[in-house]
């Protein structure tokens, strides 16, 4: 076999699988957001950019000092609701190792 056509053929399949791996990170992009409900608690939607659900993701809703002041995780529905503590606060949305994301009390509206 031609040792150039190899490289070549080798290049091209390393760069497709390069390609396709990088996609796989890309499509489970954890995602969520959080509103007030006007009614002393808050709601927190969640899932991943692949559309798959986030039923059972860990969450918690910590102090300034990250103690835990409630904890749970996303119901059937993708949801979490919550009472909202007196004092200043972080959601955290936990599914895992590079798949998390902090709401600050404050952004919630």
């Amino acid at each position: 076999m031609n040792s150039a056509i190899f490289r070549k053929g080798f290049a091209l399949a390393l760069a497709l699988g390069m390609m396709v791996c990088g996609t796989a990170a890309l499509a489970h992009t954890p995602l969520c957001t959080c509103y007030d409900n006007m009614d002393g608690t808050a709601t927190c939607e969640g899932g991943f950019s692949d559309g798959s659900s986030a039923a059972g993701v860990s969450i918690k809703i910590l102090d300034t000092e990250r103690n835990v002041l409630i904890e749970g995780a996303m119901g059937d529905d993708s949801t979490f609701v919550f009472e909202i503590p007196e004092v200043p606060y972080v959601v955290l949305f936990d599914a895992g190792p590079g798949h998390s994301i902090e709401i600050k009390g404050e952004d919630i509206f």
